[in-house]
């Protein structure tokens, strides 16, 4: 990936206009009246701006200059700052307006909604579940090279990390728990290290160096692997314990006089976390983890249940840029705002895709247990896991992963079992060990459809 262009300084193409005398080129860049967006509403950065068609009488440089100069009367200029001394800011363009709109909508408050996760009953298994997707992607992002499915069993059965990449996905896992807990709590640079001391136990070079920020005697700066050129340089080790602070004031709103939406807020969090790197190691999952604190904070109930790594790991260059066009155009955030509202959006999308999916193969499996002896005898939890049984022939389900799977007690989970297995016959119990196993039987569907259970 290639650092992009730096915009060219619209304090110069100004003097350039001004020396021109050229009173009908003033006029058309000041009459066109031009907004903070191109003509298909994107809020594009000099490197693509520079390749579309400006207005009629302008030139690339002068259709920048118009727009930046639209952009920057709008500025909200931030406490924050980089490591020269200036501010970072940003605009809200319609299309980061809307976005935050239907967050608000969709992710807030009390809404009503037919699924699963408005159900007590129920949304502990779909919290489980995505928090292991946010653990697996998440470490994914930075290198874990775990399967899925060797990450869920892991996680579900409760088993010790085996290697390097599952013990940053167990190391997840429990991070995400712990922003719970403190969701209702101000953040603290204590808070911070702690969650990154969960994120990189036994995955460090150094383990001392697990919740300690780098000093300067580590050489950081975050590459692109592919090119082996250096994307960004952080601020000083020095200057880290008076930024985190400050890191932190920002998200308590303790250090603005003016309202910050609090998405904006848990957005910028998230870059500044990045930004800064006070790590030397495990900086990514960290801001993404306290992106989730923030959002969970502010009652974006919801996000607990998406998982915005899954998204980011589609198109892992595109977040990279995000922060580059941030930085080459004067800390503009806004490049990162609609970047980050464009991942959580297609997340809750995906999210709603799920349940819906999840709820019509549920009813599948309802359905052929119409005329069965189960009928009406199976809860949520022994529906999900026939649902599974169905799909996969002699798949083995053991006590504690039930148990883990839908945050149940063992006595409940082991009642669960027990009952498909010795009362409806719906699973096969062997003895394992010095344990019992359940197993789905091959030919299940078939003697559920033909009337045999």
């Amino acid at each position: 990936m290639k650092i992009p262009e730096s915009p060219p300084s619209t304090t110069e193409i100004f003097e350039r206009l001004i020396e021109a005398k050229d009173s009908q080129k003033l006029f058309n860049i000041f009459g066109a009246n031009l907004g903070l967006t191109d003509s298909k509403s994107r809020y594009v950065h000099w490197e693509k701006l520079k390749h579309l068609t400006p207005p009629d009488g302008l030139s690339s440089e002068e259709y920048w200059y118009a727009v930046k100069s639209a952009r920057q009367k709008v500025y909200k200029h931030l406490t924050l700052k980089d490591e020269l001394g200036q501010r970072f800011c940003f605009c809200i363009p319609d299309v980061l307006q809307m976005g935050l709109h239907w967050l608000d909508q969709n992710a807030a408050g009390s809404i009503t909604m037919n699924q699963p996760i408005a159900n007590p009953h129920t949304r502990d298994t779909y919290l489980i579940s995505s928090l292991i997707e946010e653990s697996i992607s998440s470490s994914q992002l930075e290198g874990a090279s775990t399967t899925r499915n060797v990450a869920k069993e892991m996680l579900r059965q409760g088993r010790p990390p085996k290697d390097h990449s599952e013990q940053m996905i167990f190391n997840n896992y429990k991070a995400m728990a712990v922003i719970r807990d403190y969701k209702h709590d101000d953040l603290t640079p204590s808070l911070i290290q702690h969650l990154h001391e969960t994120l990189t136990k036994d995955t460090l070079d150094n383990p001392d160096k697990a919740g300690r920020y780098r000093d300067n005697s580590d050489d950081i700066h975050v590459i692109d692997a592919s090119e082996s050129q250096i994307l960004h340089t952080p601020p000083s080790a020095d200057e880290l314990p008076r930024r985190v602070q400050e890191i932190c004031d920002f998200a308590n709103n303790s250090s603005e006089n003016e309202f910050i939406h609090p998405v904006i807020r848990a957005i910028t969090l998230h870059f500044m976390i990045g930004y800064d790197h006070p790590f030397i190691d495990g900086n990514g999952r960290t801001a993404r983890a306290l992106f989730y604190w923030a959002m969970a904070k502010h009652g974006y109930w919801l996000m607990e249940f998406v998982s915005i790594s899954s998204i980011i790991k589609k198109a892992p260059a595109q977040y990279a840029k995000a922060y580059l066009h941030t930085e080459t155009d004067g800390n503009d955030l806004t490049y990162f705002l609609i970047h980050q509202m464009e991942v959580i959006t297609e997340g809750v999308q995906s999210l709603h895709d799920y349940l819906g999916r999840k709820s019509s193969e549920i009813e599948e499996a309802e359905k052929l247990l119409d005329n069965s002896k189960a009928r009406g005898q199976l809860n949520y939890r022994q529906l999900s896991l026939l649902k599974h049984a169905l799909k996969n022939p002699n798949a083995v389900y053991r006590i504690q992963e039930h148990q883990a799977s839908h945050a149940i007690s063992y006595q409940t989970a082991r009642t669960d079992l027990l009952k498909m297995s010795e009362k409806l016959g719906l699973l096969r119990k062997r003895k394992y060990g010095n344990s019992f196993v359940f197993i789905s039987p091959h030919d299940l569907k078939t003697r559920l459809i033909e009337n045999k259970l």
